[in-house]
């Protein structure tokens, strides 16, 4: 059984949460905190990002992509008859362009301060930065803008069907949200579309998730919020 080694709000983990469950792969999770850069963890994941995923007595699997590959060449051909790779070269490629937004461009401009002020410098003893906190927010506004635009216009991220895309986005707006820092009033098409991603049965053991000292928004764990 594949073991995942994991923070529980970081949205590369949660991806690969979501993708495993979609594929119905039992798994095993377990917690670490990256950014203590322990000396296990380091001499598995010497970047100290994660998420890594061990499998039997194979050499570790680090990093997002390379875990999310190893899943779907070793594991999705015989969990689910589809995939989350949709058929065409033209939506490939508007998935994995899509992907590449929210993995880097979201991540980079977005989730990675939030989660930086608000959890890890909460565990290390260290102040938030308002500053850092104040331009998430308003770069989470123009993505959203943006997200919203592609959401009214075709039924999941990437086209007429679902995909890794979808995933992608929903992990880490699922972290944001828990944190309580989605203004989802402003977004009304990315709103009904994460709850229909919410609502799928891959994506309920996220839902039940809670972090040690922080607590969920009052809404997280809703369906229709």
């Amino acid at each position: 059984m594949p073991e995942l080694l994991q923070y529980r709000l970081q949205p590369a983990a949660r991806l690969v949460r979501l993708m495993l469950g979609e594929y119905g792969i039992e798994h095993e999770l377990t917690d670490v905190r990256p950014w203590r850069r322990e000396k296990p963890f380091l001499q598995i994941d010497p970047s100290a990002e994660g998420p890594v995923m061990l499998v039997d007595d194979e050499p570790p699997v680090v990093g997002v992509t390379a875990v999310m590959a190893h899943i779907e060449e070793r594991f999705a051909h015989t969990a689910a008859e589809t995939t989350l790779f949709p058929s065409g070269a033209a939506n490939r490629a508007e998935t994995r362009r899509l992907m590449d937004w929210v993995l880097f461009k979201l991540n980079d401009e977005v989730t990675r301060y939030v989660l930086e002020e608000k959890v890890i410098k909460r565990d290390l003893s260290g102040p938030p930065e308002p500053a850092a906190l104040r331009a998430a927010k308003a770069n989470l506004g123009e993505h959203l803008a943006y997200l919203d635009y592609l959401l009214a216009t075709r039924r999941w991220l990437a086209g007429e069907t679902m995909t890794l895309a979808d995933f992608a986005l929903a992990a880490h707006l699922s972290s944001l949200d828990y944190l309580g820092d989605v203004p989802w009033a402003e977004a009304e098409e990315v709103r009904g579309w994460y709850q229909r991603v919410k609502s799928r049965p891959a994506f309920r053991p996220l839902l039940a998730d809670r972090v040690t000292a922080i607590p969920a928004s009052t809404h997280y764990a809703d369906l229709d919020f």
